[in-house]
């Protein structure tokens, strides 16, 4: 009996384990751009992510070799992680990182990002073969809704989106927007068989080289070495580069790739919330009519998929 007893309790510790990993997601790959904003005026982007990245293989290394963590079994599926790192990693924060540095607003870079869910669930089906119900889809156009909401009420009346950076900027986050979608599409449909620590190994390796050699070529790769900007690096080094990427990776392991997806709509209302904490940017009643909007946009998503 009470071996049984410790077995259900065990069961439900899992399942409240898997239960929250969601809003775990969201709550840590929401300060990927409060880390952007603290770090950006000390070092250019790509030298800050490969930087970044170098970090993480120090740290993740050791640490597959300890556990004694499988390697890929094919170098077809090295190959396909390596592809898939380029497009997450890579693309996806070489993308953000570069457009804020360009001058625009992390909000509007987080608004743009947000787009995801509706452009990989439209990819989802010819890639997939997966398909979305009409309360799916009401469910994403509430959640884009929701996002403009939150973040246009930050703009003052009359005030143009493009101001303070030109088509670089918008070009980068596009790019970003592009990578991580296709990403997480790629991802689903050719790693699933991965090992989680060696395969974030494998991706890391692929987006540091590139960003290094981006670095390289385009940067000057002086760094102002502060307080402020190590530890915002180690934030986003262990937090973003490790926890919530593997956070990442699990999920698109058990669900759909639009389900997984639908989740980053939530990342703009939480951002909004830590701005409005870290640097005192108010959230007028649009903005708080809009999370709500936002998370019920999610529900509908969520809710659907898992039927």
């Amino acid at each position: 009996m009470s071996s049984h007893f410790k077995a259900l309790q065990n069961m439900h510790g899992h399942s409240l384990a898997l239960a929250a990993m969601p809003g775990l997601f969201v709550l840590l790959w929401s300060t990927g751009f409060i880390g952007a904003k603290f770090g950006l005026p000390y070092a250019e982007p790509f030298t800050f992510l490969f930087i970044r990245f170098v970090l993480t293989l120090l740290l993740l290394v050791p640490l597959t070799l300890l556990m004694r963590i499988p390697w890929p079994s094919s170098p077809r599926l090295w190959m396909h992680i390596g592809i898939s790192g380029l497009l997450v990693h890579a693309t996806y924060l070489g993308g953000v990182f570069y457009g804020i540095y360009l001058g625009m607003p992390a909000g509007l870079a987080a608004l743009l990002v947000g787009l995801q869910p509706l452009l990989t669930a439209a990819c989802a089906g010819p890639l997939l073969g997966e398909r979305l119900g009409a309360r799916q889809w009401l469910g994403l156009a509430l959640g884009l809704v929701g996002i403009c909401l939150v973040l246009g009420s930050k703009l003052e009346f009359g005030s143009s989106l493009f101001s303070g950076f030109g088509m670089g900027a918008l070009v980068s986050v596009l790019a970003a927007l592009l990578g991580i979608s296709l990403g997480t599409l790629y991802q689903k449909r050719y790693c699933t068989s991965m090992p989680l620590l060696s395969g974030a190994v494998i991706q890391y390796l692929a987006a540091g080289t590139l960003l290094g050699l981006g670095a390289l070529l385009f940067e000057t790769r002086s760094v102002a070495w502060s307080t402020t900007f190590l530890l915002t690096l180690g934030w986003l080094v262990l937090i973003l580069s490790i926890a919530a990427i593997l956070l990442l990776m699990a999920l698109i392991k058990k669900g759909e790739a639009s389900r997984v997806a639908s989740l980053f709509y939530l990342v703009p209302p939480v951002t909004a919330l830590q701005a409005w904490w870290l640097f005192d940017e108010r959230l007028p009643l649009m903005g708080l009519i809009g999370m709500v909007i936002a998370i019920a946009g999610v529900v509908m998503v969520v809710k659907s998929a898992s039927k």
